[in-house]
């Protein structure tokens, strides 16, 4: 195909913002509220499906994913009636992906059967701690009892499901960590997210840790020694990493994920999603406006997205080196090329090669398990 978004596969990601409560360490955009419109709802992702899909028609869509907020808070038919949709404005893949963030509430876990009806193929459960004390802390709603039950549930349900863990939290021991890492490997998951807990501005974790009232936090020693562990202990449980917070069964990786990771394009669609999308040969940076009514008065307007943003070679280039040094199989120096118009240095290659960070496999540039756990640096030496 004649268009670069194709190398990397095409894909749609639907925001829900809404959350049953709001964890103290999240940045993302989510939100609580005493009353959904969900009629309205359901017209206004209908309409910006449209909107979209009659700017890239013909194209094969690959995934399918809703994230959030808390998108197994979405009525069933809200799910169905997307699914449909893209699959009507779309070309499909025979095996498109469909997955759906839920947390493990049991409200949540009994609508497990009607998304599947309405055509998820994939949960991906924000579990995030394997005890109770922590679940407290990280301001999680859910107990590990019941974080349990509905995985079980999940996964008599779909054929894949995954779940994500936080590490790295107050007062953790690196033995503690690994006792919870082999409790989760055990439960029979063949994909586990793993995040290494970050205070981030704007949170309330952030505004304690400014108040110096986040206690406990690990120092960077003994993060980079749960980080190492976690690749020894899920390497040798058949689970490597295939990207640096990722892992799992091959064959079992989020395919979604990977068309980011591989600077594919991808449509973004609800309140405060964002996309890439590559029109006439012009890569597109796109945005939605975060606050979840602001956004549904914009497509009632006739388009629920903020200005594009065009991005040029030199920042294309930064994006693609950026989220393809993240994925175990690299980033390919020729593709680089034709992107930014110029080639990765060999003499800087060349040196992170000697340092350690990188290495080349076939036509391929990738970074080494030191390399990840300092890939910011990495990508500033490689790109500066």
């Amino acid at each position: 195909m004649a268009e670069d978004w194709a190398e990397g596969g095409f894909g749609l990601y639907v925001h829900w913002p809404y959350c049953a409560a709001k964890c103290p360490y999240c940045d993302f955009n989510s939100h609580v509220a005493r009353f959904i419109d969900h009629p309205r709802w359901r017209r206004a992702y209908a309409a910006e499906l449209a909107r979209s899909a009659s700017e890239t028609p013909g194209r094969v869509l690959h995934s399918i994913f809703f994230g959030g907020g808390t998108p197994s808070l979405m009525e069933p038919e809200t799910v169905a009636g997307i699914i449909a949709a893209a699959r009507r404005l779309w070309p499909v893949a025979n095996d498109m992906e469909i997955t759906l963030e839920a947390n493990p509430g049991s409200v949540e876990a009994d609508r497990f059967a009607a998304f599947r009806a309405a055509g998820v193929t994939r949960i991906s459960m924000g579990v995030q701690a394997l005890n109770d004390t922590d679940l407290r802390r990280l301001g999680r709603i859910h107990t590990v009892a019941e974080a349990r039950g509905a995985f079980d549930i999940a996964r008599d349900t779909f054929e894949r499901v995954s779940f994500d863990l936080i590490y790295a939290r107050q007062d953790q021991t690196l033995d503690q960590w690994r006792a919870e890492l082999n409790e989760a490997l055990a439960m029979s998951v063949d994909h586990l997210s793993l995040y290494q807990l970050t205070v981030e501005d704007g949170t309330a974790f952030g505004d304690r840790y400014a108040l110096g009232k986040l206690r406990g936090m690990p120092n960077e020693d003994l993060s980079a020694d749960m980080y190492a562990m976690t690749q020894d202990i899920c390497g040798t449980a058949g689970m490597p990493a295939y990207e640096v917070s990722n892992h799992a069964v091959p064959g079992a990786e989020s395919r979604h994920n990977l068309i980011y990771w591989r600077y594919g394009d991808y449509v973004g669609i609800g309140p405060g999603a964002h996309g890439r999308i590559t029109l006439g040969g012009q890569r597109y940076a796109t945005e939605c406006p975060k606050a979840p009514i602001q956004w549904l008065d914009a497509v009632d307007r006739g388009s629920g997205e903020l200005p594009r943003q065009a991005l040029d070679s030199a920042e294309q280039a930064q994006e693609f080196v950026m989220m393809g040094l993240r994925v175990r199989q690299g980033i390919d120096p020729a593709r680089f090329q034709r992107i930014a118009g110029t080639p990765l240095p060999p003499d800087r290659i060349a040196e992170l090669v000697d340092m350690g960070m990188l290495y080349r496999d076939q036509n391929r540039v990738c970074a080494t398990p030191q390399g990840f756990m300092v890939l910011n640096a990495v990508v500033a030496a490689l790109l500066t």
